[in-house]
């Protein structure tokens, strides 16, 4: 199972990203950057931060950030994905011819599903509690969270391929952390259920539990230091049955799998 798990790494271009904020917000900077996270087989981009923190950013600017960077990029061969809620910027993403678009808002715009359906990118379908716009601090008792992360999903996915977009071409992403509310245990009821929801929608499953905060509240680190909570999670997630990983340290995950791998486990 592990040697097929597809690696996201996170590229954060952006000023106020919970972990690494700033510090790729050039454009030699985040090349530097996608030239280390040469273990990603994607690498996802993202020019706006959506943690509660973070402030809200025009698309000319988002797209601004992304346009060199995507360009470099394809010439040199890397596969891309672009993370944005903003139609406008989805709209450029996809004029791109971008691998993947991955929304954590999954998608909530219909007048953007015609142009969706006529493209070739794989789309990252994400559940939030919030609904539209970035994380904010809902507490969801973790009881209710599966109920609803399947709701959500039984609506969306029917919308869109009722739009004529190819079932095959859609992920899905539960959410975690704060878009599964400010509970923790919610995060953690998801994870244990990760096979569950496979099983149920029969698309791919990718999880993106790097650096959460549901991590942190029990290990009591901050971003930094929490590499070896987010790499238990992940690959907890994978013996789920995860497809897809996403995650700031690429490197670490695919040595992780090798590993696993060599020892025999599923």
């Amino acid at each position: 199972m592990g040697s097929t798990v597809g690696i996201f790494g996170i590229l954060n271009m952006t000023e106020d990203s919970f972990s690494d904020g700033g510090k790729y917000l050039a454009p030699e900077a985040a090349l530097a950057r996608a030239d280390e996270l040469v273990d990603a087989d994607v690498l996802d981009l993202g020019a706006a931060a959506s943690n509660p923190e973070a402030a809200g950013v025009p698309p000319d600017v988002e797209i601004g950030r992304l346009a060199p960077v995507v360009s470099a990029l394809k010439r040199n061969g890397r596969r891309i994905s672009v993370d944005s809620f903003s139609l406008p910027v989805q709209r450029w993403a996809l004029a791109q011819g971008v691998d993947y678009l991955n929304d954590i808002q999954g998608f909530a715009e219909p007048e953007l599903y015609a142009e969706l359906a006529r493209s070739n990118a794989k789309l990252v379908v994400m559940h939030s509690v919030q609904e539209r716009g970035k994380a904010t601090r809902i507490r969801v008792p973790a009881a209710e969270i599966y109920d609803r992360v399947c709701r959500f999903f039984d609506v969306r996915f029917s919308a869109l391929t009722a739009a004529g977009v190819a079932r095959e071409r859609l992920i899905l992403d539960p959410g975690m952390g704060f878009f599964l509310g400010s509970d923790p245990q919610a995060s953690f009821e998801i994870l244990r259920r990760i096979g569950e929801l496979k099983v149920r929608f029969g698309v791919p499953v990718l999880v993106s539990v790097s650096r959460k905060s549901f991590l942190r509240a029990v290990t009591g680190k901050q971003p930094a230091g929490s590499g070896p909570a987010s790499l238990a999670a992940e690959l907890y997630a994978v013996d789920r049955g995860a497809d897809f990983i996403r995650t700031h340290e690429p490197g670490g995950l695919r040595d992780a799998l090798a590993i696993r791998n060599a020892i025999g486990g599923n």
